[in-house]
């Protein structure tokens, strides 16, 4: 379909990066490279980690991880933010935790005799919500005014989060007693959900000669500020995004809805619902952003293909009868991914 014919209007972001008519620089920005060499200087191998926290970081977008005990997860996210020159807190999630814990409270002043408002943990640039699932709903969704709105409400006054605000949670498939599924609302909300697996055996080899010793790490360098960091994000939204790919994220996101109306008749009954049109608003954010990690100005279907993965496994949930196939999420949009035709 041709730019004229086609119903959605073109994106405004549809010439190149100026100063860059042919793509941009090698990673997008200068800091990129000498970030990701950080991140490596304590983190070994995990490069589909690294690469969804860079996502996560140009796009501004949430970032869920999900592994076992002791694949890093914790320690990417705190690595991550020490690279920066943003500031940190890491809140551990447990049964007793209240919503206050989070984002704070006001505190009765007895000599003054008013209150005054103590601000949470939540008031930092890189929150670390350690094991999320293990606190109760009512925190869980203590979270969502600060992750949507980047603002939380503290005894009925409102107050703005520093910018740039990411929310990076972890959460353990194992041991499931004692935890608490988050709420789809609150799922939603994560831009990403990234799997972390086991490294192979040349990468834990090389984490145990770099970490098996009383010595700490190394120190994190600081590599990149948080005003690069936001010039970064408006140049991902310069990236051009074709009419054309425009129609294929929207297929791709409507065919988890109705599989059978998107020619997945395989699927049908194996969906039990599928992907909010908040999906379709960061598969184009985040395939601009892989875009321009790639050092281009212009997205392609690669792109799209490369995040959709991580910004969909998430929100498409099987059935009982898909669980019982063995049709994991990942199985599910990889499944749709080969189907619908790429523009």
């Amino acid at each position: 379909m041709s730019q004229a014919q086609s119903p959605i209007p073109p994106s405004p972001a549809t010439v190149p990066i100026s100063g860059s008519p042919h793509g941009l620089q090698r990673g997008g920005a200068p800091w990129v490279g000498e970030l990701e060499l950080a991140l490596g200087e304590v983190l070994i191998g995990q490069k589909e980690l690294v690469h969804g926290l860079l996502i996560g970081l140009l796009t501004g977008g949430h970032v869920l991880l999900e592994g076992v005990p002791g694949l890093a997860k914790s320690l990417a996210v705190s690595t991550l933010a020490k690279a920066t020159h943003g500031s940190f807190a890491r809140l551990q999630f447990t049964p007793d935790l209240l919503p206050s814990d989070l984002v704070g409270t006001e505190i009765y002043n007895a000599k003054e005799a008013a209150f005054t408002t103590r601000k949470g943990p939540v008031f930092a640039n890189f929150v670390l919500a350690d094991e999320i699932n293990r606190a109760p709903a009512k925190v869980q969704s203590a979270l969502l005014e600060a992750m949507q709105e980047h603002q939380v409400s503290i005894g009925g006054v409102t107050f703005k989060l520093p910018e740039p605000f990411l929310v990076l949670a972890t959460q353990n498939p194992l041991e499931q007693e004692g935890t608490y599924a988050l709420p789809e609302a609150q799922v939603d909300r994560f831009a990403l959900k990234l799997v972390v697996d086991y490294p192979s055996k040349e990468e834990e080899l090389a984490v145990l000669y770099r970490m098996a010793r009383t010595s700490p790490p190394l120190d994190v360098r600081q590599v990149v500020t948080l005003d690069e960091i936001q010039r970064a994000r408006v140049a991902v939204d310069q990236v051009a995004l074709d009419p054309r790919l425009c129609e294929y994220i929207v297929a791709l996101v409507q065919s988890t809805r109705d599989p059978q109306k998107s020619g997945l008749k395989d699927l049908v009954g194996r969906v039990h619902y599928g992907a909010s049109p908040r999906a379709t608003i960061w598969l184009a954010l985040c395939a601009r952003a892989n875009a321009f990690l790639d050092g281009r100005a212009f997205a392609t279907p690669a792109d799209i293909k490369r995040v959709a993965p991580a910004v969909l496994r998430h929100r498409v949930i099987p059935t009982y009868e898909a669980d019982a196939e063995g049709l994991s999420s990942d199985k599910l949009v990889a499944r749709v991914l080969e189907t619908i035709p790429v523009p």
